[in-house]
């Protein structure tokens, strides 16, 4: 091989960070190199970055490979040890032009393949400037990095260090550029993107930032945010999805649970009473507004009847797209030091909510059927609707907004004609 190939496991923001990685690696004037991305949130994820760096050696074995991400950043001797392995770059230096030129040589020792510094110590979000997002059609951009919160099960902010946020004169230049490139939608990302602007002058809200953004670059015809705390929702966001049509009606929420019990030894900052109260106030400012969540089955002493709550809950919100995960113990957080639950209970009660979830997405889709709706589509010849829910659009140009009538589902996605032309 030759050049600069990347392989990026996780969440946008990993997507994100790996143009900005293989710029700089490039720019640096390494060649025929791979540079693997790792996600550190679940065990599952570490397992999947390690087996896909074997086979890249298989692949390619006298390419230089360069292991970095969130895994690399919390569990840096586990890749440093593995022979296929030439460097490890924590999540700071990943970004840094100069890492990619003072690599080491092949064949070293663990220790001497290891750039990794203490992420805690970083105090600031340097801006970094992207103008394509390989394989996508939405562009994304950083506006805040880290996480100040630390809910018992979660790892990540001991790979993404404390938060910061990116100021909004930078973001306000990204996404100008981004839409001069030809991108139509823009998503905001970030660790925890509602804790946005609380360590810049002024402390900006994340609403205050989407709301300015809208106004500075009025060529950004779709706005979306990645993943937000609804308890952190400030007063421009609501205002923002109540009067901004350019504002997408669908947000992924980070629930986690909905037995109260549990979300407090998981630390969470809301009960389930306070999400659902929030799902609610959103539906009566835009009833048009789907919902997406994150939700973990087979937490640390969660009960059936504890998890009979989470899925209630599920239900209760209305959800339209749920992502459960498996409760899997990180080394180091409190929560894998609490009493387990059988790992074949874990897996059986995770199975149950997926079936939970699919029946939420069905009935999502039923409501879908026969609206019409404006979809983007995607280079993979399916398309997303203002709300986010998928549809079938084979034989469309990628990055055309198109008018189309929703036809049916297939339980996944939804089936489409396009529409007759609006009458003048």
């Amino acid at each position: 091989m030759s050049g600069v190939d990347v392989i990026t496991f996780g969440c946008r923001l990993n997507t994100y960070e790996s143009e900005i990685m293989r710029a700089e690696a490039e720019k640096a004037g390494l060649n025929n190199a791979v540079l693997v991305n790792t996600c550190a949130v679940t065990g599952e994820a570490v397992r999947q970055a390690r087996q896909a760096i074997r086979r890249v050696r298989r692949e390619h074995p006298h390419a230089r490979i360069i292991v970095t991400g969130c895994a690399a950043q919390t569990e840096a001797a586990t890749f440093s040890q593995m022979p296929e392995v030439d460097a490890v770059l924590g999540n700071e230096e990943k970004l840094n032009r100069a890492s990619y030129r003072s690599l080491p040589d092949f064949g070293v020792a663990a220790e001497e393949k290891l750039r990794v510094n203490d992420i805690m110590s970083v105090k600031a979000t340097a801006p970094q400037m992207v103008l394509h997002i390989d394989g996508h059609v939405r562009a994304f951009i950083q506006v805040q990095n880290g996480c100040d919160h630390r809910c018992t099960f979660c790892i990540i902010p001991y790979g993404r260090g404390n938060s910061r946020s990116v100021p909004m004169g930078a973001v306000v230049d990204q996404a100008r550029r981004l839409v001069e490139s030809g991108y139509r939608e823009i998503v905001l990302t970030g660790v925890d993107a509602t804790s946005y602007g609380g360590d810049l002058p002024g402390q900006p809200t994340l609403g205050l930032l989407a709301r300015t953004l809208l106004r500075q670059v009025p060529d950004i015809l779709r706005l979306r945010l990645s993943s937000i705390d609804g308890i952190e929702a400030d007063r421009h966001l609501l205002d923002l999805i109540a009067e901004e049509p350019r504002f997408m009606p669908h947000l992924h929420l980070s629930l986690q649970h909905g037995d109260d019990l549990i979300l407090k030894r998981m630390k969470r900052r809301h009960s389930s009473s306070d999400a659902l109260a929030f799902v609610q106030q959103v539906r009566r400012l835009r009833p048009d507004v789907s919902f997406g969540a994150d939700m973990i089955a087979g937490f640390p002493t969660e009960t059936e009847a504890m998890f009979a709550n989470a899925v209630r809950h599920a239900e209760d919100c209305g959800l339209s797209f749920l992502h459960v995960f498996p409760y899997s113990p990180r080394p180091g957080t409190p929560a894998s030091r609490m009493p387990q639950l059988d790992r074949a209970l874990v897996k059986e009660r995770a199975a149950r909510l997926r079936v939970t979830r699919e029946a939420l997405q069905r009935r999502h889709l039923d409501r879908m059927i026969a609206t019409r709706q404006t979809v983007l589509v995607e280079m993979s010849g399916f398309a997303h609707t203002e709300n986010f829910t998928l549809v079938e659009a084979s034989g469309l140009t990628p990055r055309a907004m198109v008018d189309v009538e929703i036809t049916g589902h297939n339980g996944k996605h939804l089936t489409m004609q396009l529409a007759a032309a609006r009458a003048a």
